[in-house]
């Protein structure tokens, strides 16, 4: 039972690195064009995270139960996953490049379950979870992030061919805390949900275990005959998400918000509305859509509406290595570590 609630532990511990590292990527935007405080911004993404978080349950399910065979899926599996993906995340937090939090626990889960599988490739599903709603938006999401950013900022740079600079300014500074404010719900939406579908499926994994049996009563409310996600899960992932945004999300907003292209209100308002449409179109379909990925797309479109050397083309072409590598790291991380797993309890 303690080796339960430690797996859980350690999944909103992921979901607290993922608020410092990917919640940074909503935020930045409306930071550095000093539309809102770094306080503020905090408040309200945190807020609009929670709300979004709350709003269905698709996104959590697709992670739980639609990429890998949950009758492969152990409690060990599940923390290798966790523990492949944070040690990613750290890294690339480190280095201040916005890679996906989103793809760095797919692939873990993956690795996880190849390893607990004995290497057989059938327990990924693949035609119907992992192309369709992982693989395939991985790069169709970047390229609709750069074309409907650069067609956005275009529309509005005609528009407003004649209004001064300072009128400009002045309304986009306020129309974006409309455009971070669904930014921020979107996500909530999205990333927010796959460590709900994560912790979901440790309890019901563990509840299948029989672990809940000999547990005491107060803990009876944890046991999950069924996959589902209950309301109490929604609410501390993010809360979780929330307090990591406000502790370290500073080196990815400098690279988001100052190091890849130097935005104006007007370009935040374009890059937010641009990548929280598709975000939540996304969602919809319960597809677990890199948020990095698509607002880092957005912020490229956008600016190359300047000249495409206003875009920091080496900062984006590190950041297009760390996506890359996100899966294939992680997977091959998790994979070893159930393999020592396995090896150490036999």
């Amino acid at each position: 039972m303690t080796f339960i609630l430690f797996v859980v532990f350690v999944a909103l511990a992921f979901e607290y690195i993922n608020g410092f590292h990917d919640t940074a990527n909503a935020i930045a935007t409306s930071v550095s064009t000093r539309v809102l405080t770094p306080r503020q911004a905090v408040i309200m993404a945190a807020t609009c995270n929670l709300v979004g978080a709350l709003v269905g349950v698709s996104v959590a399910t697709t992670i739980g139960r639609g990429l890998v065979d949950t009758h492969y899926v152990t409690v060990h599996m599940i923390l290798c996953a966790l523990l492949a993906a944070t040690v990613w995340n750290l890294a690339t937090w480190w280095l201040g490049l916005p890679s996906s939090s989103s793809h760095a626990l797919i692939g873990g889960l993956c690795g996880a379950t190849l390893a607990s599988a004995a290497g057989n490739w059938h327990v990924l599903q693949w035609s119907e979870g992992l192309w369709p709603k992982v693989v395939m938006p991985m790069f169709a999401s970047p390229l609709l992030g750069i074309a409907l950013g650069f067609i956005i900022m275009n529309l509005l740079t005609v528009c407003l061919v004649k209004v001064t600079p300072r009128i400009i300014n002045m309304v986009f500074g306020k129309l974006q805390l409309v455009s971070a404010a669904w930014m921020g719900f979107s996500h909530g939406t999205n990333d927010a949900q796959k460590t709900m579908g994560i912790v979901a499926l440790i309890l019901f994994t563990a509840t299948q275990e029989g672990t809940f049996a000999h547990a005491p009563s107060w803990l009876r409310f944890l046991e999950t005959p069924e996959f589902a996600v209950a309301l109490w899960i929604k609410v501390v992932c993010a809360l979780a998400m929330a307090a990591g945004t406000a502790v370290g999300g500073w080196r990815i907003i400098r690279t988001l918000g100052h190091k890849m292209v130097r935005l104006q209100p007007i370009h935040g308002f374009a890059v937010q509305t641009t990548a929280a449409g598709i975000i939540q179109l996304a969602s919809h379909w319960g597809i677990p859509l890199s948020t990095t990925h698509v607002i880092s797309a957005s912020i490229m479109g956008v600016g190359a509406t300047k000249r495409l050397s206003a875009v920091k083309w080496g900062i984006v072409g590190n950041m297009m290595w760390a996506w890359v590598l996100t899966l294939p790291v992680t997977a091959l991380c998790a994979y070893w570590m159930m393999k020592i797993c396995i090896w150490i309890r036999s």
